[in-house]
């Protein structure tokens, strides 16, 4: 299993609950002030962190990619799995022994942890000067200078319209090639193991012309690709009038115009045929026929859709709250193979061992995957996290080691459906953007295909970042694809 878990280089199940984590880079336009960020979890969190730093630029502050240098350090924290809010937690110990031999930084908490524990961190532990939720970053700034002035500053309040559509985000760990533009904020779904929808607040979604402006000055940058994100895509609902879901589809009829998420898709496809558009995350519920023959129309939107699952299991789905059930699932991938074909890439997340699962129900998320045939997944034992309905309503009773083993199984059963849906490319021509050379060697290229596959090929010193080039795949291993430059 452990040779099985490293050739598809995914987490282990030991390791399943860690958390991937960004940091900023060095920057010295010759600005007073030094800040230091570390994102932690999704790519929302890291979209936000470029947000942050923005408007932190904008007031004084350079970044550095050494905490030691910075006057203010800040964590954009993940609340999804325990692990995460953990790790936070060791880092705000060793920040805060740093702060004592240099009491004039500040220290701050962002994102959904600052949202969910701001009284235990401010006042209880007393750990962090400065704790913001996702919907206040403007006031930042006020926030810091309050702090650096001896006063604690919080703000958590979750807004009904913000999407800081009028802020140029500073990139941060770019390669120059792709980039994730934020399409909309909060999420209205309430499945049941999730925190999102009290961290992150109601759905409202960002201006369209003012998305389509970002992926414009991305393209004129250099970039070749970028990453629509919002925590359900699928439900994204603009008008000139309401930017608020909720409240626009009360009044649907009353408002001039609404641009849905295949409208998006379109718009921004039409900035230039060289301009990749990819998005995340689809819900099942959401995700239209409209979305997928849009995705068909346009050769330049990716053939690679994220449809988390969760589980294979209906009775499991509602006590999930997805609003779905197996059959409903099948259904969509059904349509995604009939619209976009069999070569379309599909990934997932899933979850073992939630609340009540039994051996029988476990077996009904590994028969899914044979159905699916998911190219890869993102795969996590159940952790409960505390003011989620499950944690309200359900008992956590499954033993964690029968957790690990179910995740363990899934895991296997991911690794051998990516290496046979990697054979398939065998033999094949496919467009490959070149993003920058292979972790590995500078002798070799990386760049990905349409479907989201890693394919590695050799560098002929001619090719460059953002590069596209025709490539023949000549071998595979159940994460990456290898090839040649097509002649």
């Amino acid at each position: 299993m452990e040779n099985i878990i490293k050739d598809i280089d995914i987490i282990s199940p030991e390791e399943a609950q860690a958390c991937d984590f960004k940091t900023t880079e060095e920057e010295n336009t010759g600005k007073s002030k030094k800040l230091y960020i570390e994102s932690y979890g999704c790519q929302m969190n890291f979209s936000d962190s470029e947000i942050v730093a923005s408007i932190m630029k904008e007031n004084g502050f350079d970044t550095t990619s050494d905490f030691e240098q910075a006057d203010v350090i800040f964590l954009n924290t993940c609340s999804i799995r325990e692990k995460a809010e953990q790790t936070v937690r060791n880092r705000l110990n060793h920040f805060n022994s740093v702060k004592k031999n240099k009491p004039e930084l500040t220290i701050g908490v962002l994102g959904c942890m600052a949202e969910r524990l701001k009284d235990k961190l401010l006042e209880e532990e007393k750990i962090v000067d400065v704790v913001v939720g996702p919907d206040a970053y403007r006031d930042l700034p006020n926030l810091v200078a309050s702090a650096e002035e001896g006063n604690k500053g919080v703000n958590t309040f979750l807004s009904r319209e913000e999407t800081y559509a009028d802020i140029s985000p500073v990139r941060l760990n770019s390669n120059g090639v792709t980039a994730f533009i934020s399409i909309m904020r909060g999420c209205d779904n309430m499945c049941s193991f999730c925190v999102v929808p009290f961290t992150r607040g109601r759905e409202r979604s960002r201006d369209p012309h003012s998305i389509v402006n970002e992926a414009q000055e991305l393209f004129e940058k250099g970039y070749r690709e970028v990453t629509l994100l919002g925590q359900n895509v699928d439900s994204y609902k603009w008008s000139p009038e309401e930017n608020n879901k909720a409240r626009l589809n009360k009044k649907e009829g009353e408002v001039s115009k609404v641009v849905n998420f295949a409208n998006l898709l379109e718009m921004v496809a039409l900035i230039d045929p060289k301009l990749r558009i990819r998005f995340s995350t689809s819900h099942p519920k959401d995700i239209t026929d409209e979305v997928l023959y849009t995705m068909k129309k346009y050769d330049n939107i990716c053939k690679y859709i994220h449809l988390p699952v969760q589980s294979g299991n209906s009775r499991v789905l509602e006590l999930m709250n997805r609003t779905y059930d197996r059959e409903w699932y099948l259904d969509r991938v059904r349509a995604i193979r009939k619209i976009l074909g069999e070569e379309c890439g599909i990934s997932s997340d899933m979850i073992a061992g939630f609340c009540t699962e039994t051996e029988e129900e476990h077996q009904d998320t590994l028969t899914l995957m044979d159905i699916v045939k998911y190219d890869f997944s993102y795969m996590f034992y159940y952790s409960e996290r505390p003011g989620t309905l499950a944690a309200k309503k359900f008992a956590d009773d499954i033993p964690l080691e029968i957790k690990k083993r179910r995740l363990a199984e899934i895991i296997e059963k991911q690794n051998q459906l990516s290496l046979e849906r990697n054979k398939l490319d065998i033999g094949k021509i496919q467009e490959i953007l070149i993003e920058g050379t292979s972790k590995r060697s500078e002798a070799q290229l990386k760049g990905r295909n349409s479907a989201n596959k890693v394919v590695i090929i050799p560098n002929d010193g001619l090719l460059q970042k953002g590069d596209y080039v025709q490539v023949r795949i000549l071998d595979c291993s159940a994460a990456t694809l290898f090839g040649e430059i097509a002649s």
